[in-house]
């Protein structure tokens, strides 16, 4: 497994092509920086990265708060 850390920048609100869906969200991360003793190993390790995902669920990611996102194989 592979844990990076990201911060959510931005959360948006759109129309879901299928309208029985109502609406898309749009959340976008960017790779966390040394702001913490924390954040500090992580960004040594990864110092850049991006990350946009789109749900069909509100309120999931919080803009301005910070994310593990872990990686493992499927």
């Amino acid at each position: 497994m592979v844990r990076a850390k990201f911060a959510c920048l931005s959360a948006r609100k759109h129309k879901h092509w299928d309208t029985q869906k109502g609406f898309l969200y749009e959340y976008e991360f960017s790779a966390v920086s040394g702001t913490s003793e924390e954040n500090k190993s992580f960004w040594e390790a990864s110092p850049c990265g991006s990350l946009k995902l789109s749900t069909v669920k509100d309120d999931l990611f919080e803009v301005g708060k910070e994310y593990y996102l872990d990686f493992t194989l499927a």
